[in-house]
């Protein structure tokens, strides 16, 4: 009886540390001098957007693609000009991060995902 106390709680340990959510971290950083306004990102499924960035500020989001498709990125700039990038493709199950600067002119993505 006394080892069933000790191999069930470790039975659900292992259980829990072998399953884990696949998840994308997008991190939206503006790299200008000048405020950054209404981003919208949009990925396979679903859409994450942030109403304004300072100078220098990061924000970050967890996605999860459900089914192929590319990231696209909008924003406005000080002058009130749309910038629109697309681009990355995106796949089910992948993970890892997303790193988009953004400034006055337009954006560049870095991508570090791992496919599964």
């Amino acid at each position: 009886m006394k080892s069933i106390r000790f191999i069930a709680p470790l039975i659900i340990l292992i259980a829990l540390t072998a399953c884990r959510s696949r998840v994308v971290k997008v991190s939206l950083i503006n790299t200008s001098a000048e405020p950054i306004k209404t981003i919208i990102v949009d990925y396979p499924t679903a859409t994450f957007g942030k109403d304004k960035l300072a100078p220098g500020e990061t924000f970050s989001y967890g996605i999860k693609p459900l089914e192929p498709g590319r990231l696209k990125v909008q924003f406005t700039d000080a002058k009130g000009v749309i910038h629109t990038y697309i681009g990355l493709n995106l796949n089910k199950d992948d993970d890892g991060a997303i790193d988009v600067k953004l400034d006055q002119n337009g954006a560049v993505v870095t991508p570090n995902i791992a496919g599964r």
